[in-house]
């Protein structure tokens, strides 16, 4: 840790959180403060109710005596709110500081009715799921926000999104603060705003693949995007445009919804899959349609979900080459055994056995909570983080 002399509050914190320090000992010994001055910094935390203290731990003497009491911290001090947008339905929770989803709603929400409208109902639905829950708003720390857009991480506003008009550079993190306030009387909290498959990312790897330092994950929905968690933590690129597969060119002529012709979007995602089924008289106008028809075992549904496959695991080859990845996950409304198969089929194909010899594909774990998940996450850590939690406790004056 740098300047272990100086090892503040929010880094002892950080130190107990992630399970590197738990007891005084331990701290004192990992920062070389003194006792009395671990003590003091803990104090500041206790007081902010955000440690407590645990059961005993191992005894640190080797001449025995009484055990050490171990440090957690209190994940019930505060809640998050959480929400994941896609092009036509949302998903809402109220997430406890671990994780734990403590009340949900999901319903329809179309972006394309402009974000005004769209975060305003959100700020509605947080109220009544606060309620479900049996949370006050004034517990609420933050709120995170999944959307199926690029988004400047410095600023919370998405960047020329293909498929939300209307939304590019609109404050979404004033907007959605406002909307809480209007609907719950709390005041304003931080908003955090990233793009639903960075979010996905980064829910799946920390609850279900903590240890993979390179984690890949694809969601084919209305449209194509990637995720991508390297040591622990989003990459983004450098304005937010990471991780945008679905407009990478494969030749075919279809049209993107981004005005460029031949885009993997156009000819692999869900939407696509559903206006060929379309064509040919099934029922289907959107991914989801795709989804519910894969799910009943349509045949003609199912074979256009393999030939997507096909498409998007053959860039998905340069994808690992590239990256070098412990697990590539697909999730998303096609993340089923035929577009799966499609994906295996031409990805061991094109890739270089080097890349895949230690090669995880698998299948989303946390399903449609995902995106909740990674919102609530990355408000944690956001909020928790060691120059924050000082400024934080400042502002309670302790």
């Amino acid at each position: 840790m740098a300047g272990r002399s100086q090892a503040s509050a929010g880094e002892l914190l950080e130190l107990v959180r992630s399970g590197r320090a738990t007891t005084r000992g331990a701290l004192q010994q990992v920062t070389g403060l003194s006792r009395a001055t671990v003590g003091q910094r803990l104090d500041r935390l206790f007081r902010a109710g955000w440690l407590r203290e645990g059961a005993g731990g191992p005894v640190e003497s080797p001449l025995g005596g009484r055990p050490s009491i171990t440090l957690e911290f209190d994940d019930g001090h505060a809640v998050v709110l959480a929400a994941d947008l896609d092009t036509r339905h949302a998903r809402a929770a109220v997430l406890s500081l671990s994780g734990e989803i403590l009340a949900e709603h999901s319903g329809t929400l179309v972006v394309e009715d402009g974000p005004d409208a769209v975060l305003g109902d959100l700020g509605h639905w947080f109220a009544e799921l606060l309620e479900k829950a049996g949370h006050r708003a004034d517990e609420v720390c933050g709120i995170g926000l999944a959307v199926p857009g690029p988004v400047d991480s410095d600023t919370g506003r998405v960047v020329q999104p293909p498929i939300m008009p209307g939304w590019d550079g609109y404050d979404i993190r004033g907007r959605l603060a406002r909307a809480f306030t209007e609907h719950t009387g709390a005041a304003p909290v931080p908003v955090l705003v990233d793009n639903d498959a960075n979010l996905m990312a980064y829910g799946e790897q920390r609850t279900g693949h903590p240890d993979c330092s390179a984690f890949v994950l694809v969601k084919v929905s209305t449209g194509i995007g990637a995720g991508v968690v390297v040591d622990g933590s989003v990459y983004r690129g450098i304005d937010g445009g990471a991780g945008d597969l679905g407009h990478i060119r494969v030749g075919a002529e279809a049209l993107c919804r981004c005005g460029s012709y031949g885009c993997l979007a156009a000819v692999a995602s869900g939407g696509a899959v559903a206006r060929r089924l379309a064509e040919t008289g099934v029922p289907a106008a959107s991914g989801s349609d795709v989804r519910d028809l894969l799910a009943a075992g349509h045949p003609e549904a199912a074979a256009l979900a393999r030939e997507a496959g096909r498409a998007v695991g053959d860039v998905l080859a340069t994808v690992v080459t590239l990256l070098n990845p412990g697990v590539l996950m697909i999730a998303g409304d096609l993340a089923g055994t035929p577009f799966l198969t499609g994906v295996r089929e031409l990805l061991y194909q094109r890739a270089l056995p080097r890349s895949t010899a230690h090669l995880e594909v698998v299948t989303s774990r946390l399903g449609e909570r995902a995106g909740l998940v990674g919102a609530g996450a990355l408000v944690v850590e956001y909020l928790y983080a060691p120059e924050r939690v000082e400024e934080r406790l400042l502002a309670l004056g302790v």
